[in-house]
């Protein structure tokens, strides 16, 4: 089935600073993003996944990239590479939530014991260019994990997650 993704982050900062006579400015606005249609090349991806979940009080759950995650539809996606992975925090969270590491790790994003720590209302994202064919590879049964971790035992915390790669 046909897919097109877009993704996109951007940066706004205004800085003043009041002048004898004047108020001087510096504005900044960037935007980074990537288009990708339908197929498995480059400048394109076939498969999603996206949930909201959440972990009980030091809870972990691998998020298996290669056959165990299902799409909207209800069928099994095996992720042959990752062409774009957002997560967000929920901001009522206790806990930060950490994503990384583990056994079979998904290493090409982070390496093999690299984590990122998303504390309370926290996010991340990262995406592939458009002219990227490969984005992160994942390689089914050794390193296909994305392992997802509440850092603390007090309380539950809950995620976002969307994951775009392709088939093949």
């Amino acid at each position: 089935m046909p897919m097109i993704s877009d993704f996109s982050m951007s940066a706004s900062v205004l800085q003043t600073k009041a002048q004898d006579f004047t108020l001087t400015s510096d504005p900044l606005a960037k935007i980074w993003s990537t288009h990708l249609e339908s197929g498995t090349g480059a400048g394109q991806a076939d498969k999603a996944f996206h949930d909201q979940r959440t972990l009980a009080a030091s809870a972990t759950e691998d998020l298996d990239l290669a056959g165990i995650l299902a799409d909207v539809y209800g069928a099994t996606i095996t992720f042959v590479r990752i062409k774009g992975l957002f997560i967000a925090a929920s901001a009522s969270n206790t806990n930060n939530v950490v994503i990384g590491a583990g056994t079979n790790p998904w290493a090409t994003l982070l390496n093999s014991t690299g984590t990122v720590t998303l504390k309370p209302g926290g996010w991340c994202g990262f995406g592939a260019g458009a002219g990227d064919a490969v984005g992160w590879p994942v390689t089914a049964a050794t390193g296909d994990i994305l392992k997802v971790t509440n850092s603390a035992g007090s309380t539950s915390v809950t995620y976002d997650v969307v994951i775009v790669g392709c088939s093949a």
